[in-house]
């Protein structure tokens, strides 16, 4: 087991990564305070529920079983957590646990940042994604139809315990949506961990052990260093959204689950690419180097058909990140090095719309 701290004063948690943790009582009950309830989906319910809940021993605890998807991260289905809270009369020192991907963490969490105006979760991350993106730094919501985590709260978990055991039942579509979050970071802040990432994507895709805990360590490790300098994304925390302003608009278009998370951000993150190159902020070797890796992941590099430059404008201007009416987008500066930039030529955001509505899958 490796343990990496992220250093937030009293909100301070480890973030643990190893085999076999689900089984090791000590690490998940000590950070229940009374009562637990575990939340999950009916996908990874009949895989790792029992077990989760054995490794919770005597503490008294209960569970609630979520629709599995990203179409179900809504109002709606974030209520069934706070139905069995209340029903089985949970006071404010239970302690509520994510046991599943970025969608069962990122609607766990809210429903911990809301409950009786907040009470602590515990992240039990079983997919790539979630292990080395959504589960750490605390931020926490659900979708609207306009707006892809338009709704949420930053509310920091007790405890991240990413268990590189959970990996071996993810099916290859989700492996590679996990990669795009891992691409990110070479991206925006580690050169030397996107060189690592070229010499080891097909170690990654067979799942090679070492290789995979690696990427999950170092990914945790950027994150953890990028939440402590600016916890609630004033400044340098708005970095991670690479890509994510033209994917949140894909995801938020198209329907949320017709493309995973991941294929949005791989795309996204190639438009961005192209918009930095149109700037002249990068070169073309650059652009393609950048390209040549999330292809190599086996993500997407163009959008969905439908995705007309209109489309993409409209979902984009109720992005989080649109400040006093600009639409800020994460851009290149090198490989290793990004900005975000409110004002850039808007003339290359339209050419790079217009290239890849063209170009569009």
């Amino acid at each position: 087991m490796q343990t990496v701290s992220i250093d937030l004063d009293q909100r301070s948690y480890p973030i643990h990564i190893g085999s076999g943790l689900l089984q090791h009582s000590d690490l998940l009950s000590k950070h229940v305070r009374k009562r637990a309830m575990v939340v999950t989906n009916e996908t990874i319910a009949p895989l790792y529920l029992d077990q989760t809940l054995a490794s919770l021993g005597s503490v008294p605890c209960s569970s609630v079983v979520l629709k599995d998807g990203e179409s179900y991260k809504n109002l709606d289905e974030l209520d069934r957590i706070y139905t069995a809270l209340l029903s089985e009369n949970y006071d404010r020192s239970c302690t509520l646990i994510a046991l599943g991907g970025g969608v069962v963490g990122d609607m766990t969490g809210f429903a911990a940042a809301s409950y009786q105006r907040g009470v602590d979760f515990i992240q039990l991350p079983t997919t790539l994604l979630a292990q080395v993106d959504s589960s750490v730094g605390g931020k926490t919501g659900v979708n609207h139809t306009l707006g892809k985590n338009m709704i949420g709260a930053f509310h920091q978990p007790v405890a991240v315990i990413a268990d590189m055991d959970t990996l071996a039942t993810l099916n290859a579509r989700e492996l590679r949506a996990g990669l795009a979050e891992v691409i990110k970071y070479g991206f925006i802040i580690d050169a030397e961990f996107f060189q690592w990432l070229e010499e080891n994507m097909e170690a990654l895709l067979a799942r090679d052990p070492a290789a995979t805990a690696n990427a999950v360590k170092v990914s945790c490790q950027i994150k953890a260093r990028v939440v402590e300098a600016d916890e609630h994304e004033h400044g340098m925390r708005a970095l991670l959204n690479l890509g994510h302003t033209f994917g949140h608009a894909i995801e938020a278009a198209m329907g949320y689950g017709y493309w995973l998370h991941g294929e949005a951000v791989g795309t996204g993150m190639a438009m961005a690419l192209d918009t930095s190159h149109r700037l002249g902020l990068i070169d073309s070797a650059t652009q393609e180097r950048g390209l040549r890796l999330i292809e190599r992941a086996g993500l997407p590099l163009q959008p969905p058909a439908d995705m007309t430059p209109a489309k993409f404008l409209q979902y984009m201007a109720r992005d989080k990140k649109v400040s006093a009416g600009k639409v800020r987008l994460i851009l290149l500066d090198a490989i290793g090095q990004s900005h975000v930039n409110a004002n850039f030529d808007h003339e290359a955001l339209q050419a790079t719309l217009e290239h890849f509505s063209t170009q569009s899958a």
